[in-house]
């Protein structure tokens, strides 16, 4: 039986290693978190666009170490102290470190504990150090000489299997042959798979309908 449109069931977000697809796109950035040898200094930096993947596999990374995730923009140096303790640490979107004075400094002062007390810090980021416009030259230096992996736009591969994913976790019920049918017709972009899934389940529970591709087709022109 298909979904009960009647429900508004709450969605799963599977974030674990057994979730993570891997693919050409991100295989190299997986390898990269899970060697030592990569970590120089006790940093790294793992850059990609925006639904890339780089939340899933930060998390990962996250969980296998008990480290913890936090947002660039709330760092401060009474939380830089806080983190260094831990050993282990996830910068989100240090991207918005720039421009953000405080931030900066408080980034500054979580790599120089991390590096002293021998802990790990990796930051997420949708671009190089070099395009956050960091006004702190030292904090500055120090990103752009940190080793740096990259997550490449999704292939059809990894594309397919992140719409799959996402159905799952919503506990959507479609045609067998809807994911390959979408895949050559959306934006190669992890965050597009996200809002289409998000779009379709909002209108099959508005409608009370099953998804078929005629409503996929429709709403992935809305998207556009």
């Amino acid at each position: 039986m298909g979904r009960q449109m009647a429900f508004d069931l709450p969605v799963r977000h599977a974030r674990g290693r057994e979730d993570f697809f891997v693919a050409p796109a991100n295989a190299l950035a997986l390898a990269a978190l899970d060697t030592p040898d990569t970590w120089a200094a006790g940093r790294m930096l793992l850059i990609g666009p925006e639904g890339a993947g780089k939340t899933h596999l930060a998390a990962i990374w996250a969980e296998e170490r008990n480290a913890e995730l936090f947002d660039a923009r709330a760092l401060t140096d009474a939380a830089a102290e806080r983190l260094a303790a831990t050993g282990a640490v996830v910068i989100e979107d240090a991207q918005h470190l720039g421009g953000a004075p405080e931030a900066e400094e408080a980034a500054f002062h979580l790599v120089n504990l991390i590096a002293a007390e021998g802990g790990l810090l990796l930051f997420t980021a949708d671009c190089p150090p070099r395009d956050w416009q960091m006004r702190l030259p030292d904090l500055k230096s120090r990103l752009e000489a940190t080793t740096a992996v990259h997550i490449a736009p999704p292939d059809d591969a990894l594309l397919g299997a992140v719409l799959g994913k996402l159905f799952a976790d919503r506990q959507l019920i479609v045609p067998p042959t809807l994911v390959s049918w979408l895949v050559p017709r959306m934006e190669r972009s992890l965050g597009t798979a996200r809002a289409l899934v998000a779009a379709l389940d909002a209108r099959a529970l508005a409608e009370r309908k099953p998804i078929t591709r005629t409503m996929a087709g429709e709403v992935l022109d809305s998207l556009r």
